[in-house]
């Protein structure tokens, strides 16, 4: 089924900004709170969000195989389990009624007055119920220049790292939407020159500049995906910043890996951006250093060229760009991952979530966390306002931003922002 939502040459009616994350060939999928304290499905073109309950009840979505509570629902679960072959026909037809040749909606203006709303009116909720979350380590450049901080260059990646995409299961409850500030967390950490432990606020708070992607229903408990069919059951992709405390995380991971220093916040942007709008912009990806075993091998384009900024703003101050890196220099791509984490059976549900791991790039200024751009504290960066960084301070906020262009199209995520507070009592 050809993907017409993606037509470079289309327009909408809609008054866009110049330069939109958000343009008609974008359509991504979120739920929000509408003015009326209704919770719905939409989706957004420029700075118009869209409610797609309303559009249906309506009868935009004739012909398509829906049922009629789909969109009115707090969460995408169950949108996301109909399908790619559903996700695809929703969006074809969300860029018809949006088309400037169409005027169906256009004027009608007691639909628009109740399917159209402004940024300003709604208030965006988390997009899906995350059942189970997973977080992959998947950059060679992060593995190593971590690996050499804490270990020795010549022995940066462990045996296993360019055998296997290495993960660990996370914490989906402390999953957030852009917006909700966290707090600095409490725990143990082991002071330099102590044999015993502190307990107090991290001073090492940190952002991850990561993306995740959502799954669909995909396989029974006890089978495996394909390589191959790995794309057909990822709906799309957010931005993600999964927050970690290096101090309490360096205490507590051995033996078993990270714990408190990563459960406490962990922040997605709350637009999913399917993987069909995606599409223009697969690229190939770095070539395997060791040959991988059949069940990881595959051809063709499996990486993304998506753009990803990071930002740091302190209280009362303007923006810092501290980081610009890219979705395409992970070493191990989705469909890798996707592979690995069912190659022994374990069943993926609608809702799930995959973190990317960290991704840096190859150079410092494209590193996606303090621990590498301050290199473990020892070389501090310098704000705008003349403050010093080497790792979060109280009331800094952290912006990630992302964004694939070519030259007829931007397809962008929107932000992905958090203000850290102060830690509770």
């Amino acid at each position: 089924m050809p993907i017409t939502a993606n037509d470079p040459n289309r327009t909408t009616w809609l008054e866009l900004p110049t330069n939109t994350d958000f343009p008609i060939q974008n359509i991504p999928f979120g739920v929000f709170l509408t003015r009326d304290d209704i919770i719905t499905i939409g989706t957004r073109i420029g700075d118009h969000v869209i409610d797609l309950g309303a559009l249906h009840q309506m009868g935009y979505f004739n012909g398509i195989d829906l049922t009629d509570d789909i969109f009115l629902q707090d969460t995408l679960n169950d949108f996301i389990s109909d399908g790619r072959k559903t996700w695809r026909l929703v969006r074809n037809r969300i860029a018809d009624i949006f088309d400037t040749n169409n005027p169906d909606l256009r004027e009608n203006a007691s639909h628009k007055e109740a399917i159209i709303f402004s940024l300003d009116e709604i208030e965006m909720q988390l997009p899906v119920n995350i059942g189970d979350y997973t977080d992959f380590y998947s950059s060679k450049e992060h593995a190593t220049n971590v690996g050499t901080m804490f270990r020795d260059p010549e022995n940066a990646l462990m045996p296993n790292w360019l055998h296997i995409p290495v993960g660990y299961h996370g914490r989906s409850s402390s999953i957030i939407p852009s917006g909700i500030p966290v707090h600095r967390p409490n725990g143990q950490t082991l002071p330099p020159g102590n044999d015993t432990p502190v307990f107090g606020p991290s001073k090492r708070v940190d952002f991850e500049l990561e993306m995740a992607f959502i799954t669909t229903d995909a396989n029974q408990l006890g089978e495996s995906i394909p390589i191959d069919e790995a794309e057909d059951y990822i709906f799309g992709l957010v931005l993600f910043n999964d927050w970690s405390a290096r101090d309490i995380q360096k205490w507590e991971y051995v033996p078993l890996g990270p714990f408190l220093a990563k459960s406490f916040a962990s922040t997605i942007s709350p637009w999913i951006v399917t993987l069909d709008a995606l599409q223009p912009f697969k690229v190939a990806g770095p070539a395997p250093i060791k040959e991988q075993l059949p069940y990881l091998q595959y051809t063709g384009e499996r990486s993304y060229d998506i753009n990803l900024e990071v930002y740091i703003t302190p209280n009362h101050g303007t923006a810092n760009k501290v980081s610009h890196s890219n979705f395409k220099y992970m070493y191990w791509n989705m469909s890798q991952q996707l592979a690995h984490h069912t190659i022994n059976g374990c069943n993926v549900l609608s809702g799930d979530m995959m973190g990317s791991g960290t991704i840096s790039g190859p150079t410092p200024d494209s590193y996606g966390s303090m621990l590498e751009i301050s290199w473990a504290g020892k070389n501090p960066i310098t704000l705008n306002d003349g403050s010093q960084r080497s790792f979060i301070n109280d009331n800094d906020t952290v912006t990630l931003k992302g964004y694939c262009q070519n030259d007829s199209v931007r397809i962008g995520f929107g932000d992905c922002s958090t203000k850290v507070l102060p830690a509770n009592n």
